[in-house]
């Protein structure tokens, strides 16, 4: 059947109605409709039986299976039915073709089929020659728009740019555009009530430019995928080529390093939480570009929590007869510390699990503290890492830095773990009193947490950022005095003090360890070389001045150094024997006299003992008088206790001038110059309170002080002596200098009975004082009357 003229058909005031459930049918326009509601089949039924006349209204909502006169729009189109077919599940499929606008007056029937009375409606005709200007021109834009949303490929028969361009009447124009583009259901309904037609064509417009727009918009993220898939394909392609090449060179790629981490992360057994961790970052790994900079970082990271000892152990075993068998072996008396270490591993053995005390050896250097610490990982079979804090001040070398940092890394604890290769070794932190401090942090408290057996079962290191157990860890510090280290940190060590050694125990560990140590050491072992005890002592006395026996090896090795080279530039000697009588040959002129006391006794000098980090040391305190008027001069680098002690010394003798015989203003007539030679070391502390009394008593009286006595006490105003510290350091630099007597207060008397059973010198004596008047009793050649 061909295209109606609409323009002639005449409309029915009374027709049937056909409502729709999603779509508007404009003028003019050809649509196929499927009709399967029984009331919609009646009323096509009715419009063939009469003038083939029928009206489309649209529903508002598609849903509504019986519309009632409020359920659909009242403007509509009526439609003339081409064709009509019945199909087999009893719907019908008639073809109709809209003629004309049309509004429902009434609503006349709703059963058996719907029918209204409906009068046409007329588009409002251009009024003003600018309007139909306006007309023309937005037409003219119109076609434009379609033509460009043809060429965007859009759902748009061509023949409908050809059909605009050969529509004149606007109106027309209007209907046919809008029935042939994809609009909503809403806003077609909207576009078929617009009765101007400038309004309805502006109208149009706005929805062409709306979807040029999207359609511009959606072109623009097409073409950018297209590029990102085509940057994709190309770099498969390349990565697929650069497997290839690298499967010729015998190379792996990025999924085999990833499966080959991934496999390594289960093998090292690690906890939950670093599992997770680790696995976390793997999956980072697996999704970045292979060369990028943070793919190393991560790579880094996981290399170093694959290398951690998560479960790794060393097979201890603990055998308290063969580990005191390998102490003695190793090491000569300091029977405290060996007593000490082996109640330790006792406790350990009967329990497992046990939180024991952090060990810190104390003592002079060279005295034998870190070989200790080895010999005990020896003895009980465990992995040994030792570190040195001496100068760090930065928390980050305790701690670790954070992963965000460059060139991070993890602490030197957790960097001594992964050395060991297991997470039980004993772990030897030296130099723990020279840890220092500034802006970076403060090391010691990054160190409470390593250190403490309550909590350091969940360590966590900056770098790895997952909690590592350190419980299993045996601890060993070791410092030269605990002075400068914190309380807090102090607090959770033991400690053990470590003393200097006598000349005949120094003359015992030559022999015993160092000797035959430095001959292997120097290739020396098919020739026969033999060090006398003389030639110990003398190279002990003459040419070493220290607490412990480093310098003592170091002397020795020189001896075998010249010995070694006489024997590369071809000597035929196979034996040697080093002497007092020849040892200058191999050392030259010693630099040390053996005997560091006073020749005589001397009016105003007294000697007095002091305790170092580094071992004791005499002290000689000179005191003169000149006429002035009462003024105290102190020299020598003098420390601020030191000057008090002068102070309470002088303050003492001014309170004894009766007994001293001196008369009561000698203050206001003399000046008194004390001074301590050596003034470049640096002298600080109480206990040369009685030594100081002493030389000014002995300056203000004219009596001399025995230059064979040394003294060691700190003195009140009142003249009681108070006990000090260090004996054992003290006694050992008397001896070194060859004193014997040596004048302590009362109360260190059972700290000396312990020194003596240590030290075991037939010569040593000391003297008990409990007031000063007792000090100058001993101290002075001619005695006081009291």
């Amino acid at each position: 059947m061909s295209e109606t003229n609409s323009d002639t058909m005449q409309i029915p005031e009374i027709a049937p109605v056909l409502p729709l459930r999603d779509m508007v049918v404009f003028p003019y326009m050809i649509i196929p409709l499927f009709v399967g509601r029984d009331f919609s089949i009646k009323a096509i039924d009715e419009a063939l039986s009469k003038d083939r006349i029928i009206i489309t209204l649209t529903q508002k909502k598609a849903n509504i299976d019986e519309p009632t006169a409020d359920d659909v729009y009242h403007v509509g189109t009526a439609c003339l039915i081409l064709r009509m077919l019945k199909m087999p599940d009893g719907r019908v499929k008639v073809l109709v073709q809209g003629l004309k606008k049309v509004k429902v007056k009434e609503f006349k029937q709703f059963t058996p089929y719907i029918e209204a009375q409906i009068e046409e409606k007329i588009d409002i005709p251009p009024l003003t020659e600018y309007q139909e200007m306006e007309i023309e021109a937005l037409m003219r834009t119109i076609k434009d728009q379609l033509q460009q949303l043809a060429a965007y490929n859009k759902n748009i028969p061509n023949d409908i740019v050809v059909i605009a361009n050969n529509i004149e009447e606007s109106d027309k124009f209007a209907d046919i555009i809008a029935s042939n583009i994809q609009l909503k259901t809403h806003i077609a309904q909207e576009l078929l009530e617009i009765e101007s037609v400038e309004n309805r064509l502006r109208k149009l417009k706005e929805i062409l430019d709306k979807e040029l727009q999207l359609l511009a918009l959606q072109t623009k993220i097409q073409n950018q995928a297209k590029e990102e898939i085509s940057k994709t394909q190309k770099e498969y392609f390349l990565r697929e080529q650069m497997k290839a090449i690298k499967k010729e060179l015998g190379e792996g790629d990025i999924s085999d390093e990833i499966e080959e981490l991934k496999e390594k992360i289960k093998k090292a057994k690690m906890p939950k939480e670093a599992q997770k961790e680790a696995e976390k970052q793997l999956s980072r790994l697996a999704k970045m570009h292979p060369d990028s900079a943070e793919a190393n970082v991560i790579r880094t990271y996981l290399d170093w929590m694959i290398a951690m000892p998560w479960n790794k152990r060393s097979k201890e075993k603990i055998n308290i007869k063969e580990v005191q068998k390998i102490l003695d072996e190793d090491h000569y008396d300091i029977k405290e510390a060996k007593t000490r270490i082996l109640e330790y591993l006792s406790v350990k053995k009967l329990k497992q699990d046990m939180k024991g005390p952090i060990l810190c050896f104390v003592g002079p250097p060279g005295v034998g503290k870190t070989s200790l610490a080895k010999s005990i990982a020896r003895a009980i079979n465990r992995k040994l890492v030792r570190i040195s804090l001496g100068g760090v001040r930065d928390e980050a070398e305790i701690r670790g830095h954070r992963r965000t940092y460059v060139g991070a890394l993890p602490g030197r604890i957790i960097q001594g773990l992964k050395q060991a290769g297991v997470k039980n070794p004993v772990f030897v932190l030296d130099e723990i009193d020279k840890l220092s401090r500034d802006f970076s942090g403060d090391p010691a408290s990054a160190l409470l947490e390593a250190l403490d057996p309550e909590q350091n079962n969940e360590f966590e290191d900056h770098y790895l950022g997952v909690p590592f157990d350190l419980s299993e860890v045996f601890f060993i510090t070791t410092a030269n005095t605990t002075e400068t280290i914190p309380p807090p940190l102090l607090d959770r060590m033991e400690v053990i003090r470590l003393s200097g050694y006598t000349v005949e125990e120094k003359i015992k560990i030559a022999k015993k360890y160092i000797i035959p140590k430095q001959i292997k050491e120097h290739g020396l072992e098919n020739f026969k070389i033999n060090f006398t005890d003389a030639a110990i002592r003398k190279i002990i006395e003459n040419y070493t001045r220290e607490a412990g026996v480093r310098n003592l090896e170091k002397t020795i090795s020189k001896v075998l150094r010249k010995i070694a080279r006489k024997i590369a530039e071809g000597s035929k000697e196979t034996e040697f024997s080093i002497t007092a009588n020849n040892i200058t040959k191999y050392l030259g002129v010693p630099p040390f006299n053996v005997d560091e006391k006073l020749d005589k006794d001397y009016v105003g000098i007294a000697t007095g003992l002091a305790w170092t980090p580094v071992g004791g040391s005499i002290l000689f305190i000179e005191v003169s008088k000149v006429k002035g008027s009462g003024k105290l001069i102190l020299t020598g680098s003098l420390g601020d206790v030191m000057k008090e002690s002068a102070q309470a010394a002088l303050t003492f003798a001014r309170s004894r001038y009766k007994m001293l015989g001196l008369e009561e203003d000698f203050h206001e007539k003399y000046d008194l110059h004390i001074h301590v030679p050596e003034g470049a070391t640096p002298k600080d502390g109480p206990s040369a309170g009685i030594t100081m009394a002493t030389a000014i008593i002995s300056c203000l009286t004219e009596i001399p002080v025995r230059h064979d006595i040394a003294m060691t006490g700190e003195i009140t105003l009142r003249g009681r002596v108070l006990p000090i510290g260090g004996l054992k350091e003290k006694t050992l630099a008397a001896l070194r200098a060859g004193i014997n007597e040596i004048i302590i207060p009362y109360d260190n008397k059972k700290d000396a009975e312990e020194v003596m059973n240590q030290i075991k010198s037939k010569k040593l004596k000391y003297h008990y004082a409990k007031t000063m008047e007792d000090v100058l009793q001993k101290a002075l050649t001619k005695p006081l009357k009291v």
